[in-house]
């Protein structure tokens, strides 16, 4: 399935996205009650993507990475764990051996990241490996300068043999928002990566453009909504790049709670691309539930 022959066609991008500055007005004043509210912030905590990408990672320091991780449980047993933790692909067997905890997903960036400016057979083998070796999500960055000269048929096809690459695993489509010139190619790369075989599609890599904007995620869930809404496919949302604060937090979690729907508010389908924000939102969590201030650092 192509752009020009049929998403683009079924999935019209809607009208009221062309002007979204007053409904977003209206999600982010909403936003402000889930600010103290430790139910949603632990939700938020709960689907975060614990992640390192170092120059100067290594296989010790990604090992004792994910012993935080695995000592959280103990030290924190009521708020739960991360969603996942996402490392380089070559650290894939480091996570098999060492994540110890139920339900946090073992993620690898993949194919060729952050650029996407190499072969698509290495983009694959690259894939396949980490995953033989213990990868079960994978994230990778659409050819972004091909979609912008309008090569969707190219960009989608690799998608769908990188997606074909990763086996069972899960697939996470890295937009690229920041690149992107307007509302109109988010949804229209939002549909090429879902039709191509996206399991969840996330805005950005932080690494040199801008990442996330509420803009780009409310189109993006607009276009999972839509997809949702005809086909009864979930797919899921990841914003990344820059989200540091609880009250941008907040935002992203009541974009997906109101275009979406509150079913989309757990791990398997909303992730929070934020590693700053973890020793954040539980120093808010405890200060909420002590009534008094409290930094916590633990990760």
């Amino acid at each position: 399935m192509t752009m020009n022959e049929s998403m683009a066609d079924f999935y019209p991008m809607p009208p009221e996205l062309a002007d979204m500055a007053p409904a977003l007005q209206a999600i982010r004043s909403e936003a402000r009650r889930f600010e103290t509210d430790a139910d949603a912030l632990k939700t938020i905590f709960n689907c975060i993507d614990l992640t390192t990408l170092n120059p100067t990672d290594s296989a010790t320091s990604v090992c004792e990475f994910v012993e935080r991780v695995n000592r959280f449980a103990a030290d924190h047993p009521d708020l739960g764990n991360v969603g996942g933790i996402c490392v380089h692909s070559v650290f894939a067997p480091v996570l098999k051996k060492t994540l110890r905890v139920p339900g946090v997903r073992r993620a690898v960036v993949s194919a060729g990241f952050p650029s996407s400016q190499t072969f698509t057979d290495v983009k694959c083998l690259e894939t396949q490996r980490a995953v033989e070796f213990g990868a079960d999500e994978v994230d990778v960055v659409m050819a972004v300068g091909e979609f912008l000269d309008g090569n969707y048929e190219f960009v989608g096809t690799e998608l769908a043999r990188v997606k074909a690459a990763a086996g069972n695993a899960r697939l996470k489509v890295i937009l690229e928002t920041g690149a992107l010139r307007d509302a109109e190619d988010v949804w229209n790369a939002s549909l090429l990566a879902i039709a191509s075989g996206a399991d969840i599609i996330k805005t950005s890599t932080g690494k040199g453009i801008p990442g996330a904007s509420h803009e780009a995620a409310f189109v993006m869930c607009h276009a999972i909504a839509a997809y949702a809404r005809n086909t009864g496919r979930k797919i899921g949302f990841k914003p990344a790049g820059g989200i540091a604060t609880v009250e941008d937090a907040a935002v992203y979690y009541n974009i997906v709670r109101t275009v979406c729907g509150p079913e989309w508010l757990c791990s398997s389908l909303f992730r929070v691309g934020a590693s700053r924000l973890a020793n954040t939102l539980v120093s808010a969590i405890r200060s909420l539930q002590s009534g008094t201030e409290q930094t916590i650092k633990y990760f």
